[in-house]
């Protein structure tokens, strides 16, 4: 059985207008309103995700009487690609707020010539991940493989019950791969929209440029 994509894309909903000013060169360059919407993009998805989660019935006190009223029975773990993730993963933990979290340091480093280059892990936190659920979230899904090497890290520090892999932006290409290499039987795509391409410097087309450098500031490349 394949991977379910869900493409929010397909389905008119706030996630386009949110979208939309991401991807607009006349607005994107407010940074503040840039990582507003990265939140509320993760925001959206984190609960359409919790809809996917498996709850217990629970009786409660209340003044005036008890009720039954449901509570999470999935322990959540939100793992993040720094740095662009940043806001997108805060999105995520405003509405899962007792979710544990992890975070991987994951780079591309070019080669001297050219536009050839290696995707590096260089850190990662995490708590245990066995039989919870990992939601994995990117903005940006290029090629997909910086997803898969923070990934495969992560579950050094054990195998995760069911996986969702939240983007905001992915390529045709990343997606394919990701449905290539992730788990069949336990793992859920999001993103608010597929591109048809990336360039030569695996950059998404049209995309929206560099997410880390429209939310922090441009880097120092030298």
């Amino acid at each position: 059985m394949p991977i379910e994509v869900i493409n929010f894309d397909t389905t008119p909903s706030l996630v386009n207008r949110y979208l939309r000013e991401m991807r607009d060169v006349s607005i994107q360059h407010d940074p503040v309103r840039f990582r507003l919407n990265l939140c509320r993009i993760g925001e959206i998805m984190a609960y359409e995700i919790s809809k996917r989660l498996q709850y217990t019935d629970e009786e409660v006190k209340t003044p005036l009487g008890t009720a039954i009223c449901k509570e999470m029975k999935d322990k959540v773990v939100i793992a993040t690609i720094l740095r662009a993730g940043l806001p997108f993963h805060h999105g995520f933990l405003n509405f899962f707020d007792h979710a544990e979290n992890a975070f991987v340091s994951a780079y591309r480093r070019y080669r001297e010539k050219g536009d050839q280059f290696e995707v590096v892990v260089e850190y990662m936190a995490t708590p245990n991940l066995d039989g919870k659920t990992l939601i994995l979230v990117d903005p940006m899904l290029a090629t997909g493989s910086s997803m898969e090497l923070g990934y495969r890290a992560l579950l050094k520090k054990g195998t995760p019950k069911t996986v969702h892999v939240a983007s905001v932006i992915s390529s045709r290409q990343a997606i394919d791969y990701v449905c290539d290499v992730f788990p069949k039987d336990r793992t859920t795509v999001w993103t608010a929209a597929i591109d048809p391409a990336i360039n030569s410097k695996s950059f998404i087309v049209p995309g929206l440029g560099d997410a880390g450098d429209l939310a922090y500031g441009v880097k120092d490349e030298s």
